[in-house]
């Protein structure tokens, strides 16, 4: 896989070009879309950034609309190649609809918490967050819409409300911002490090101290698309980025561990990506351990029936605390852990003690 191919990751790869009008017979756009890139982004491509904030558009649609001068940076005209800084401000025209804007569905929802502002979503494994690619429906974004009546639009129309993200087999504790001033804010937050962040895991593999972090930079894998990949040193132009995770045991058993995790970053995949380089993979977490489900088997060889205990990745966002926008006071949510991940504790208790020495 080229390079070209393995910075795609959140990008539709369809290849719709758009108006097939000559440039000099297209009707004038006006530029009325606007964003202020996060330093978060420093470094990204142009096109790659847009494409990832208006996901199902191609790059090749993203890349023209550059060229034709119809994304301006602080004002100026660039290249799709051009690479993002902090603060700069991007307008832009707005892009043809790919796909119809994601519909209300009835779907349940877990909520935590509620105001005027925001909401706190306890998010069900096996849930994308937000529509791109594959997912048009069926998707936290999906619920949302039917749930609340007012939906911050600062991530557009394919990400109202969307603050932050979890992986699609990742449960627990999401963010929901309400109207624009308090996504900023909480945004904000999640840039400057401000939000406290706690998951829960258990692993493969037995995790040797009781509390340490983790410190090796990420970027994505040099052949496995949908990996992330460890390198020995950060490199902004590469997209590698500096992460670093906290990590707490709370029980250890024979071959596996329970602990608490503290992404001090907020890199994709960090926790699986750095679990698994110190031999301690999320379990179930089929990306990076290379099973997609854990049995009672592997526990209790004996068992009459080889019941799945877990069949998605045992990774779980448990608690999360910021400083509410409008309040200004600090406030913190918790999601119970998910019934397979007790369950699997449970049968771990009881078949994989840890041992005395």
């Amino acid at each position: 896989m080229s390079e070209f191919e393995r910075e795609l990751e959140f990008i539709d790869d369809d290849d719709d070009l758009g108006c097939d009008l000559p440039l000099e017979q297209e009707p004038a756009r006006e530029l009325n879309l606007s964003l202020d890139v996060a330093r978060a982004s420093e470094g990204t491509r142009l096109d790659l950034y847009l494409t990832s904030a208006y996901p199902g558009h191609s790059r090749s649609l993203v890349q023209k609309s550059i060229e034709q001068g119809l994304v301006l940076v602080n004002e100026q005209k660039v290249k799709p190649s051009y690479r993002v800084r902090g603060g700069d401000h991007i307008r832009l025209a707005p892009f043809d609809p790919p796909h119809p804007m994601p519909l209300p569905e009835d779907i349940p929802l877990d909520i935590l918490y509620e105001d005027d502002f925001m909401a706190v979503v306890n998010k069900p494994p096996a849930m994308v967050v937000h529509p791109a690619k594959g997912n048009w429906s069926g998707t936290l974004v999906n619920a949302l819409r039917f749930h609340f009546q007012k939906l911050s639009m600062d991530n557009g129309d394919y990400r109202p409300g969307i603050v932050h993200r979890l992986d699609r087999d990742t449960s627990g504790v999401i963010l929901i911002a309400k109207e624009e001033s308090t996504h900023r804010d909480l945004s904000l937050q999640f840039e400057h490090r401000k939000v406290f962040k706690e998951y829960h895991v258990i692993t493969r593999g037995v995790l040797d101290r009781d509390g340490d972090y983790i410190e090796k930079p990420i970027g994505h894998h040099p052949s496995v698309r949908e990996k992330m990949a460890i390198f020995p040193a950060a490199n902004e132009a590469k997209r590698i980025r500096e992460a670093c995770t906290y990590f707490e045991v709370i029980e250890r058993f024979d071959g596996f561990t329970y602990c608490k995790a503290h992404p001090k970053t907020g890199r994709t995949h960090q926790i699986r990506v750095h679990l698994a380089s110190v031999g301690c993979p999320v379990l179930a977490d089929e990306l990076y351990s290379g099973a997609r489900e854990f049995r009672l088997r592997e526990v209790h060889p004996q068992a009459e029936a080889d019941e799945p205990l877990l069949t998605r990745q045992a990774l779980h966002a448990y608690r999360l605390r910021i400083l509410h926008p409008k309040l200004n006071q600090w406030k913190e949510f918790l999601a119970p852990l998910p019934a397979e991940m007790e369950r699997t504790l449970n049968a771990l208790r009881q078949h994989r003690p840890r041992r005395k020495r």
